[in-house]
C-alpha cells in the first residue's frame, strides 16, 4: 500500500461494536481495494472485534494506529468475503 494515501476516519466514538461492523461495513463497500480505513472506536470490545471482523472477511487488520483516542486501521482487500448487512460477524449466505 502506498504510504502517501490518506486514510479514511470513521469515527465511531462511543458506540457499541455491533454498530461499529455495521458502519465499517457499509464504508468499505465505498473504498476501492488498497484503501486505508482508521477506525476511531472507545469500545472496549473494538481490539478484539475488529481483528476478528477483518480474518472472518479478509480486510487487512494494521492494529492500533497512534494518538489520543482509540484508532485501529484496516485495509481493504479486493477479495474480502461477504457478510450480512445486519449482522456484520456473520457470512453471507
Amino acid at each position: 500500500m502506498d504510504a502517501q494515501v490518506s486514510p479514511v476516519v470513521l469515527d465511531g466514538g462511543d458506540r457499541r461494536c455491533v454498530v461499529l461492523l455495521i458502519e465499517l461495513r457499509k464504508l468499505i463497500a465505498t473504498l476501492p481495494p488498497g484503501a486505508l480505513v482508521h477506525l476511531i472506536a472507545t469500545d472496549p470490545a473494538a481490539p478484539l472485534d475488529l481483528p476478528a471482523w477483518c480474518h472472518l472477511t479478509g480486510h487487512g487488520y494494521l492494529g492500533p494506529v497512534p494518538g489520543d483516542r482509540p484508532t485501529y486501521a484496516v485495509e481493504v482487500a479486493a477479495d474480502a468475503k461477504p457478510t450480512d448487512a445486519r449482522r456484520p460477524w456473520r457470512p453471507s449466505v
